[in-house]
C-alpha cells in the first residue's frame, strides 16, 4: 500500500496540468470533495487539500495545444544523478533538474516506451500530505505499449522489486521500493489492453483515488462532463474500480478498495 513515509523510488507528489485550470479546479473539487488553495509563491499554481493535507497539485499546461495530464513523481534523493540513469536507460529528460523554490528539485521524464513521469527530490516539502484515505492517491499503474521494456528501465533507474501477479486474462507487474516489503507495493506496470491501443492510447502513467463509492463517484463525474474508459468492476484482490477521461482529457482511476485479507 502506499503510504507518506515515501522510500526512495515510491510515488510522492502529484500534479496535474491543465489548459483551463479554474475549471479543472472545479471538476476535482466537486467530485472529490477537495478544497484548492494557491501554492506558495506560485500565482497559477494550486494545491488540492482534504481535509486539511494536501493531496495533489495544480497548474497549467505548459503551452498553448499541450494536451491535460496528470503527472506521478518519484522520490529521489539525488534528482541530478537519477535524471542520469534515466538517459542512460534510454528515457528521456523533458525539462530539469531545476528547484522549486526552496520547496525539492523536480526533473520530467519520459520513459522509452513513451509513458511521462517525474522526479521528486524533497527539500522543504516532503511530499504528499495524505495518500490512501477516501479522497487521495492509493496507486499508480503504468500502462504500456511494451511492458516488458518498460520493467527493464524502471528497474534501471530506481531498482524496483517486482512481482507478476494474474490480472485478468493479463500479468500486471506490481511494484515495491528497492528494501521494501510487499505492504510497500506502490504500484504497478501492464500492457495496455488491446481495445486502448486500437483507439491509439500510448503508454501512460495512470493515478488512482481511493473513493468510498466508485459507482456514486462515476455517476458524479459523467455528471461532471468525465468520460468512461473503463465501467466499474469488481476486481478479485483489489476493490472495485473504474477508469475515467476529465473533461478536459487527463486520465485517472478510482477506487474502492477490498478490505484487508
Amino acid at each position: 500500500m502506499l503510504t507518506t513515509a515515501f522510500r526512495p523510488g515510491a510515488p510522492n507528489w502529484l500534479d496535474l496540468a491543465s489548459p483551463d485550470v479554474p475549471a479543472s479546479a472545479a471538476f476535482y473539487t466537486t467530485l472529490f470533495g477537495w478544497t484548492s488553495a494557491s501554492g506558495p509563491g506560485a500565482a497559477r499554481h494550486s494545491l488540492f487539500r482534504q481535509d486539511g493535507r494536501t493531496v495533489a497539485a495544480l497548474g497549467p499546461v505548459g503551452s498553448t495545444g499541450d494536451r491535460a495530464a496528470w503527472t506521478v513523481h518519484f522520490r529521489t534523493l539525488d534528482s541530478d544523478r537519477t535524471a542520469g540513469l534515466v538517459r542512460e536507460a534510454g528515457g528521456r529528460i523533458r525539462f530539469g533538474p531545476f528547484d522549486v523554490l526552496t520547496s525539492g528539485r523536480t526533473t520530467g521524464c519520459t520513459d522509452p516506451t513513451g509513458a511521462d513521469f517525474a522526479l521528486w527530490q524533497p527539500h522543504h516539502v516532503r511530499g504528499l500530505e495524505s495518500v490512501t484515505e477516501p479522497g487521495s492517491l492509493c496507486w499508480t499503474e503504468c500502462f504500456s505499449i511494451d511492458a516488458e521494456a518498460a520493467k527493464t528501465f524502471y528497474r534501471a533507474v530506481f531498482g524496483w522489486q517486482e512481482q507478476d501477479v494474474p490480472l485478468g486474462l493479463d500479468l500486471c507487474t506490481v511494484l515495491t521500493p528497492s528494501g521494501g516489503g510487499t505492504a510497500d507495493a506502490h504500484g504497478g506496470i501492464c500492457p495496455i489492453p488491446p481495445e486502448d491501443a486500437a483507439a491509439g492510447i500510448s503508454s501512460h502513467w495512470l493515478p488512482s483515488f481511493e473513493v468510498p463509492d466508485v459507482d456514486a463517484t462515476l455517476a458524479t463525474a459523467r455528471g461532471l462532463g468525465a468520460a468512461v474508459r473503463l465501467p466499474a468492476e469488481d476486481v478479485h484482490g483489489v476493490g472495485r474500480l473504474a477508469r475515467l477521461v476529465d473533461p478536459h482529457g487527463a486520465a485517472f482511476a478510482v477506487v474502492t478498495s477490498a478490505p484487508p485479507g
